[in-house]
């Protein structure tokens, strides 16, 4: 294995050589070559299916290598289960946080750690604090984990493998769901573990950050090793290159389109839940034909309810829901989608869970297209001829990488489901498109695709509201950005004259938040 050149840190903490690892014929990891010191932060990057997360599998204990070797603290080892990793001091943290909501955080930290039948809690607390002290986290170790923000149920996962006794820890997507305020604390957080000797590797898609924390760079490519790179001497265009193979622009166009008209009007629109409680709290906005409108916010501030109430799949406590189209206005409050498309009105809904509410993951390509139309048919026989073509198209022009058309759709990466999904719906040449979450967890080279698209769509004049997480991406993909907080709008902003400190302040509705507020038009 060749490698570039670069500073390599010493002592090793964690090492692997030639590590591989198969399912049936699929190669996920092929003699994989990485080092990680002692006092460092190694990011590892890849595309989607090039082996990053079965990599970390195998070093935190939940899959067995195939082949090669592990070594920690220069001494090679065996790790066959999470146990076995804990043991060694290695600890990671999930993008889905493995927590007991009705639990404290003390409960969850000490879960499954002891056999007693009682803890001296006021012990535990002592040493909860003094990790929380020596590290700089902010944490109340009796607070329920259904009371807590994202980024405090973060800090609990964190404080968890830290209380364990882990020295190695592994980050999968750390800042996915973090504002821009709570990702620059993580970094600081990560920078005192650098300091106290701790070796941290993150998983990320996010270049800026790579360039910002860490000090090396790992990049994999097809479940191979292609370059360990110190951050100081490469380039977010360099890492790139590595990571796809070729060179590839990373600059988001903003096309400017003209003769804006509003094409959905929300009117105070408010939602609760099955338990009665206001989810969606008096909402005002409107989405304009040929814009993106971009809508942030944490994690739980009302993203899915506002998706699914305009898609018709989400009831409505009160408020008005108006689909404009030339001179007349229809109300499309309280309707199922079936009524919605009754009424001849094309809406476009792409959500967040794609293989849950999206796409029927045992189905193929063309029963999956077919989904979307099927009711047009007459008769007993339902057409699939159209449905094949389309989904053939669909490959050819989206590069959608599949065996073929009839291969049931869990078996395709999460790049290929995201673009069979977005595509089916953009072929059903939608007035209004909303997406959730579109890029989630894809590579660039996939991310950079669905962009295209959605800019194709605005410049047909389409309204597109972009739920995202990504605040580099929303600023320069969108027109306006919609901030949610609690249920409620906090501010509407213009995209090109705002900055992600501002968006961030009205994300988390600081005292800061009035010198920011804004309702761009």
């Amino acid at each position: 294995m060749k490698f570039l050149t670069t500073t390599k840190k010493t002592p090793l903490a964690i090492e692997t050589r030639d590590l591989s690892k198969t399912f049936d014929t699929v190669v996920a990891n092929y003699k994989v070559c990485l080092e990680a010191a002692r006092g460092e932060i190694l990011a590892v990057l890849g595309e989607n299916g090039s082996g990053k997360t079965t990599l970390m599998n195998m070093l935190s204990g939940i899959y067995f290598p195939d082949e090669g070797e592990i070594f920690i603290n220069g001494q090679e080892v065996t790790i066959r289960s999470p146990i076995d990793a804990f043991r060694l001091g290695i600890g990671m943290v999930h993008q889905h946080f493995k927590l007991v909501d009705v639990l404290t955080a003390t409960d969850n930290i000490v879960l499954g750690l002891t056999n007693k039948a009682f803890l001296d809690r006021s012990q535990l607390s002592a040493k909860i604090s003094e990790i929380s002290s020596r590290y700089g986290f902010k944490l109340d170790p009796e607070q329920k984990i259904y009371n807590m923000s994202v980024s405090e149920k973060q800090t609990v996962e964190i404080v968890k493998v830290l209380y364990r006794g882990a020295d190695i820890l592994i980050l999968d997507e750390p800042t996915a769901v973090l504002t821009p305020q709570e990702t620059d604390k993580l970094f600081d957080i990560l920078h005192r573990m650098k300091e106290d000797n701790k070796s941290i590797i993150i998983i990320t898609h996010k270049l800026n950050e790579v360039m910002a924390v860490s000090d090396r760079v790992h990049i994999l490519r097809k479940g191979r090793s292609i370059a360990t790179v110190d951050t100081a001497a490469t380039t977010t265009q360099k890492l790139t290159e590595m990571m796809v193979g070729r060179a590839i622009s990373l600059k988001i166009d903003r096309p400017i389109t003209v003769n804006k008209q509003p094409k959905l009007e929300v009117k105070n629109l408010t939602c609760k839940n099955h338990e009665g409680r206001t989810v969606l709290d008096d909402l005002c906005f409107s989405v304009n034909s040929g814009e993106i409108l971009g809508v942030a916010g944490v994690a739980g501030s009302g993203q899915k309810e506002l998706c699914e109430a305009l898609a018709g799949l989400f009831a409505i406590h009160s408020g008005e829901i108006l689909f404009h189209d030339k001179d007349k206005i229809s109300s499309i409050v309280g309707l199922p989608p079936m009524e919605i498309i009754k009424m001849g009105i094309s809406l476009s809904f792409v959500p967040e869970d794609r293989l849950g509410m999206g796409l029927v993951a045992a189905m193929d390509m063309t029963d999956n297209v077919m989904l979307r139309h099927y009711y047009k048919g007459s008769g007993p026989f339902t057409d699939r001829k159209s449905s094949y073509s389309l989904a053939q198209q669909l490959i050819k022009q989206l590069e959608i990488n599949t065996p073929g058309v009839d291969i049931p759709v869990r078996l395709l990466s999460g790049g290929n489901v995201q673009k069979v999904l977005l595509g089916r719906e953009i072929a059903s040449s939608p007035q209004v498109l909303i997406v959730a979450y579109p890029v989630r967890g894809l590579d660039i080279n996939s991310s950079y695709t669905i962009y295209r698209m959605l800019n194709e769509e605005k410049q047909r004049g389409v309204a597109v509201l972009f739920i995202g997480e990504d605040l580099d991406v929303l600023l320069e993909l969108t027109d306006r950005i919609l901030v949610l907080c609690g249920g409620r709008v906090s501010g509407i902003v213009d995209a090109q004259k705002t900055t992600k400190e501002q968006v961030g302040l009205l994300m988390t509705q600081t005292s800061e938040v009035k010198k920011v507020k804004s309702h761009a038009k």
